[in-house]
């Protein structure tokens, strides 16, 4: 069975369920976890002849604080329910690449995360970081929706 389960957390509702279910699940079958959450790197828009930037230094700290807020959180949720978990945050333009990635430098067996919901065209044309995930990885995934 699964020993090491990774879990993609983003902050939303969504990836908060399947979180849970996902240390529901490492505590009934006695698997480790590891919590990755992705950050967007930073990027300038530019609209016309209007540029807006955030500056790069001010984004990357806030950015990192708002992961460890978020980091911390999950881990006492995963010691609240008896899970050994420990934490990873990395940055990139493609959450699914740095979830696979992730999974693979910590070994982990099996990625929870949940469904974005991505329905009809739109789910086509663009598709879900899940749905990446699931298509790009050799690891399996657990998919959790509402």
């Amino acid at each position: 069975m699964y020993k090491h389960l990774l879990i993609a957390i983003d902050g939303s509702d969504l990836a908060q369920k399947a979180m849970q279910q996902g240390l529901e699940l490492a505590k009934a079958i006695g698997a480790k976890v590891t919590l990755v959450n992705v950050m967007p790197p930073w990027s300038s828009i530019a609209v016309g002849e209007v540029a807006v930037m955030f500056p790069p230094e001010e984004y990357e700290a806030n950015m990192k604080a708002a992961s460890k807020q978020l980091s911390d959180k999950a881990l006492d949720a995963a010691k609240a329910a008896g899970v050994a978990a420990t934490s990873v945050a990395a940055t990139d333009p493609h959450p699914y690449k740095a979830i696979l990635q992730a999974a693979a430098d910590q070994g982990c067996d099996l990625i929870v995360m949940g469904s974005h919901g991505r329905r009809g065209i739109a789910g086509l044309l663009i598709g879900s970081e899940t749905m990446k995930t699931l298509t790009h990885g050799n690891i399996p995934v657990l998919v959790y929706r509402e």
